[in-house]
């Protein structure tokens, strides 16, 4: 898949439709939070950067789409990870793809990313 796409919405269209709704949904979530994000394309994954700095970035995969949003946004959503049962490691989260997207983590994480620059720059 490397290079097979320039944006998001190319990288959208790579996956069967059901998955395609769920990446929609996300991507919505993230700019619902942050309504002036610059989308790209990092790592060969979707990506938004806020103020000019990488805010977070996901992708699908077979059984389930990554959510990356660094390390601090893992540390700090490890408990709400565990009661889930989401597998996750020390800069992503992986949340099935047969279930629906949390946007109620995804909000808060967003959230906590975008705190977290803010208090970075005082």
């Amino acid at each position: 898949m490397k290079n097979a796409f320039k944006n998001i919405d190319e990288y959208i269209l790579l996956f069967p439709i059901e998955v395609q709704e769920k990446l929609l949904e996300l991507r919505q979530a993230i700019h619902s939070q942050v309504p002036d994000l610059e989308e790209y394309i990092g790592y060969q994954m979707p990506a938004f950067r806020y103020k000019g700095k990488p805010l977070v970035y996901f992708a699908a995969y077979k059984k389930h789409i990554g959510f990356y949003p660094g390390a601090e946004g893992i540390r700090n959503f490890e408990t709400d990870f565990e009661e889930r049962k989401y597998a996750f490691s020390k800069g992503a989260v992986q949340f099935p793809i047969s279930g629906d997207i949390p946007l109620d983590l995804v909000n808060k994480i967003v959230r906590f990313k975008v705190e977290e620059f803010e208090q970075k720059k005082s």
